[in-house]
């Protein structure tokens, strides 16, 4: 009779913990958690289930049961479009390869994994006995490919548009650290700073072209490294050309780790 109260009592607290959605679809307490993070409500949550559910998890039950790898690659390519998008008009300065390195951390599966602690994705995640056992909801590995597949599953409920939105709220702040780790506001102080800490010598800046009519003159610098080009710029004024071309020198292979 004992034994009979504990189940009795354990499935009570299930169903405390879920509650089913006008679809039908059986959902967790943490999903309604989970949508106010990211400023989303799905249409059909069976997507978002779908995101959530590792494979091994799939692979252990009687009846088929979709886990999220197909997800995940609809993810994986969402986030990178809406990262680039965003990236490439809010730094209309950084050269390319400082829009690709900038891309590379943000969406690395450590940049992922800090994403998808901040919204506890692990508490969500549907996991197999093994690696429930083996620590599988704080693997970063299947955090951030939760992390995509709960993107993809937003993409397929909501397009494009409901997706991008939600990289913007979650991925603007780390995006704005990189940049600003890596290349400040004052591109010419920064550029001055890494050579300095890495040859112990600074670039040097020379005026090369002058265009335009005396109103509109446009001014075209060049920064050299021991007589090396490292990046040309144009701009209004002297002091803006040299700040163009110490961006792009940001960008050149002698400060590339």
């Amino acid at each position: 009779m004992i034994a009979v109260n504990k189940l009795n009592f354990k499935i009570y607290l299930a169903i405390l913990r879920e509650h089913y959605d006008r679809n039908g679809v059986v959902v967790p307490q943490f999903l309604p958690d989970l949508e106010t993070e990211i400023d989303y409500s799905f249409t059909d949550r069976s997507l978002v289930l779908q995101g959530l559910t590792h494979k091994s998890f799939s692979n252990e039950q009687t009846e088929y049961v979709a886990h999220n790898e197909r997800l995940e690659f609809l993810g994986d390519a969402v986030l990178e479009l809406a990262i680039s998008d965003w990236i490439f008009h809010h730094y209309p300065d950084i050269p390319e390869g400082g829009l690709t390195r900038i891309r590379a951390e943000v969406v690395s599966e450590k940049g992922l994994s800090l994403i998808a602690r901040k919204l506890n994705l692990g508490k969500g995640l549907r996991l197999g006995k093994g690696e429930e056992k083996s620590g599988g909801r704080d693997k970063p590995s299947l955090l951030s490919d939760a992390f995509e597949a709960v993107l993809g599953a937003v993409y397929e409920d909501g397009g494009f548009s409901a997706a991008y939105q939600v990289v913007e709220k979650l991925f603007s702040q780390p995006i704005r650290e990189s940049a600003q780790l890596r290349y400040g506001s004052d591109h010419k102080t920064c550029l001055q700073e890494r050579f300095q800490a890495l040859y112990n010598q600074l670039p040097e800046y020379n005026l090369v072209h002058v265009s335009g009519p005396d109103h509109e003159r446009i001014y075209t610098m060049e920064v050299r490294f021991r007589g090396q080009l490292l990046g040309r710029g144009n701009g209004t004024s002297k002091k803006s050309a040299e700040q163009n071309a110490a961006a792009i020198a940001l960008d050149h292979a002698l400060l590339r780790e």
